[in-house]
């Protein structure tokens, strides 16, 4: 792994950096929604049953499930804009395979090519991990994790204008395009972080991963179609069970794992990526009940009898509202920590499911229910980058932070499945059609609620953080003394050649008692390097240079300041800090 001190951006990065990684994560999350305003249509517009026209959903829920962690761990590897780039155009391919055909299977080729684009989130995360200043990185990240509901917001009123008024295939024609434009705005103003994580990719650890995933969501998201306790449903879950189970042992055994699941099981990651379920589950239920509320005919008596078009703008400021939570998610996580913030919006989730089982009369109640649900989401999904940024180090931020979207994306997947359940069973049956009831839109809303009461126990439970300084910044002098305070957390001094004079670009590594690293980063052109620690206790300072011999030193830190220089002239010495 090589990347610089984490109180320090590896590249000063132009302004234009963040709303172009956060274009991208709109761009990729107007995949997910694309098709919601002709999902009733599809079994007829592709000619076939509704229960295979479902896989055109499906597919693209399966590959992006599979590729967020997969494409985070190679962006920590092989560079994360490289990656980036890679997940646009693979989902640019996709789009233009699906704008080309009405085959049934030819299009579930192409949805499953548009969501590769998933890793797209992480990475864009993992970017700015690298590349934006302390006192910038809290509210950046912010918006990153966010536009994957602002995406989803705001592509429903669109992909329904275009819909009614044109062919449906111009659905895909657009999402490439806007797709195009995202990798073009990125090769001109995102540059290639050089941090790198050491090691090989874990093929079979990828292997393992995908399968699991793909046996676990399968059912999920077909249980309705096939029952849930059919042989098929029941017999998926039990395998998937044994693959993850297996893949978890082999896990901890690999050098170089896909997913550390050691990282993983610190609570503060642990319970965080628990939280994202849960926020994932209460995300998702807002699309999925406001727009079939909205669009029910009056006649039905509760139906509030608006277009499609309408239905999707009285949605949008779901998305909108995220947005612009942005910047005060940065000031209270600032002064309050990524953990407040997280347990607030929640709070603000559970409010506005719960008012809105009253404020289902009206279309003016649903925009009202889609700004303070936004605002709930928004502050909560802003939460769980910084918290997972906050708890891992540098070389683990993409795969990290794949997780964690994939965490989220589990949680969307068990809400469409389970909320589809809930409307299907209290539905009516009107000369043979099924409509939902409001009973079965109140019941939804009381899931939602419950998944946030259960979300905001885990969030309890999470830990005070100790790296969270470098994230919650938010001027130069703050940023300042948070510099100051972290360099005692860790080890710094220069690096020297045989004559004493400073060694510039020497690869500084931290090794911890396990032999695993811990750290790295290179010295800077006067020498001097700094490493930050995750915790008290023995490690090894290992440095070399193009030209010079390497050095090992043993260094113990126990919380005091004390600077360590590393002469690579001598064998080696033992230190402590």
């Amino acid at each position: 792994m090589t990347h610089t001190p984490t109180d320090q951006p590896t590249r000063r990065a132009s302004g234009a950096v963040v709303p172009v990684l956060a274009f991208a994560g709109i761009v990729v999350a107007v995949m997910q929604t694309l098709l919601v305003p002709v999902i009733k249509d599809l079994p007829q517009l592709l000619d076939t049953a509704p229960s295979n026209a479902t896989w055109v959903l499906t597919s693209t829920l399966l590959s992006g499930a599979v590729a967020t962690p997969i494409m985070g761990r190679l962006g920590d590897l092989y560079g994360k804009r490289r990656l980036l780039i890679l997940s646009l155009a693979v989902m640019v391919v996709g789009a233009l395979v699906s704008a080309l055909t009405s085959d049934l299977l030819t299009m579930i080729a192409g949805r499953t090519l548009q969501g590769f684009a998933m890793g797209a989130i992480p990475l864009g995360i993992g970017l700015m991990r690298d590349m934006l200043p302390r006192e910038k990185l809290g509210s950046a990240m912010a918006l990153m994790s966010s536009s994957i509901g602002v995406g989803g917001g705001l592509a429903l009123p669109l992909a329904a204008l275009i819909a009614q008024h044109a062919d449906w295939h111009a659905l895909f024609y657009g999402a490439a395009g806007i797709g195009a434009l995202a990798i073009a705005l990125t090769l001109l103003v995102v540059p290639e972080s050089p941090a790198r994580a050491e090691g090989t990719f874990d093929v079979l650890g990828a292997i393992g991963l995908s399968t699991g995933l793909v046996l676990f969501l399968l059912p999920i998201t077909k249980g309705s179609d096939w029952g849930w306790s059919s042989g098929t449903t029941l017999g998926l879950f039990a395998a998937s069970a044994v693959v993850l189970l297996l893949w978890g042992v082999m896990e901890l055994r690999v050098k170089a794992p896909l997913v550390d699941l050691r990282t993983t099981a610190r609570p503060a990651v642990l319970f965080t990526n628990l939280a994202s379920i849960m926020v994932g589950v209460s995300f998702y239920v807002v699309s999925l009940v406001l727009p079939q509320l909205l669009q029910l005919p009056k006649a039905t008596g509760y139906g509030l009898g608006q277009s499609m078009v309408v239905a999707g703008l009285l949605v949008a400021p779901l998305g909108l509202t995220m947005m612009f939570t942005a910047p005060v998610y940065a000031r209270l996580s600032a002064k309050y920590g990524p953990k407040f913030t997280l347990i607030l919006g929640m709070l603000i989730i559970a409010i506005g499911y719960g008012a809105g089982l009253g404020l289902m009369s009206a279309a003016w109640q649903s925009l009202v229910i889609a700004v303070v649900l936004g605002a709930g989401i928004g502050l909560a999904y802003s939460s769980l980058p910084a918290l997972i940024v906050g708890a891992v180090p540098a070389s683990e931020t993409g795969a990290a932070n794949g997780l964690n979207t994939l965490m989220r994306s589990i949680g969307t997947s068990v809400s469409s499945a389970v909320i589809g359940m809930v409307l299907a069973n209290t539905a009516n049956n009107v000369g043979g059609v099924a409509v939902p009831t409001m009973h079965g839109f109140r019941v939804s809303f009381l899931i939602a609620t419950g998944a946030v009461a259960v979300g905001l126990l885990m969030a309890l439970f999470l830990p005070k953080p100790n790296r969270a300084p470098q994230l919650r910044a938010s001027s130069e002098e703050e940023a300042g003394i948070e510099r100051a305070d972290e360099v005692l957390r860790g080890f710094r001094g220069r690096v020297l050649d045989s004559a004493g004079t400073p060694v510039p670009r020497a690869k500084v590594t931290l090794i911890d008692r396990r032999g695993r690293q811990a750290g790295a980063t290179l010295s800077g052109d006067d020498g001097t390097y700094a490493l930050t620690v995750p915790a008290q206790g023995a490690y090894v300072l290992a440095a070399r240079a193009t030209g010079h011999g390497p050095l090992a030193s043993s260094a113990t830190h126990a919380g005091d300041d004390r600077a360590i220089d590393l002469d690579l002239a001598l064998p080696g010495e033992t230190v402590t800090a």
